[in-house]
């Protein structure tokens, strides 16, 4: 190795054993490192492969999913390009709660967006009696647009009043509890009733894709 690229790496190696949370608290950066293999020892090495490999998998389908999005979205009422741009956002967002509760609004032109789970209190989600979920979205349904939003106080909050139409979509995280994100609209044309479902239901798994980096 050249003496001023071994000098480098010695440095990088001493700044990050000297600040060991680095990493940890930037996450996306893994996405661009190379993993470590295996030879000898335990598996911690292929472990870590296998997490950066599928989280690799997981974002690559998401940019292929948002490239044909853009393009359907390009051809019908601009409903599908924000969700797109939604999507893109929560690919490069540190805190995918915060980007939900509040970048997604003003890109989707909404007024509300809410996580919510039957789980334990979590900052940033709404926390929903079990079954909830189920009985909201309904048996084989992915996602939804209510054109007469119920139980709005509690999906949507302050902003509870302005709602006009809302959409509800699952946010499957694997052997997670049920959770989901709900949309609220002022105007209801911003939340078209007509083949909305898919790009909803796209939202929900990018929102679980982000919660789970």
């Amino acid at each position: 190795m050249d003496d001023g690229l071994e000098h480098s790496a010695a440095a990088v190696e001493a700044w990050l054993r000297a600040h060991p949370d680095f990493l940890s608290e930037r996450p996306e950066l893994y996405a661009a490192l190379t993993p470590p293999r295996r030879v000898h020892g335990p598996v911690l090495a292929d472990h870590m492969a296998a997490m950066l490999a599928a989280e690799r998998a997981r974002m690559a389908g998401l940019e292929a999913e948002v490239a044909r999005v853009l393009a359907h979205g390009r051809a019908s009422d601009g409903f599908a390009a924000r969700i797109a741009r939604a999507v893109l956002a929560l690919m490069g967002a540190r805190d995918a709660i915060e980007a939900v509760t509040q970048e997604l609004p003003a890109l989707l032109g909404l007024e509300s967006c809410t996580l919510a789970a039957e789980a334990p209190p979590r900052r940033g989600v709404v926390t929903l009696p079990a079954g909830t979920v189920q009985r909201l979205i309904g048996p084989g349904r992915e996602a939804l647009v209510r054109a007469e939003p119920a139980e709005v106080a509690l999906l949507h909050a302050e902003a509870a009043p302005l709602i006009a139409r809302d959409a509800l979509a699952r946010v499957p995280i694997a052997g997670g509890a049920p959770m989901l994100i709900a949309l609220g609209a002022r105007e209801a044309a911003v939340l078209p009733e007509s083949h909305a479902a898919p790009q909803l239901a796209f939202l929900g798994r990018a929102v679980a894709v982000a919660l789970a980096r």
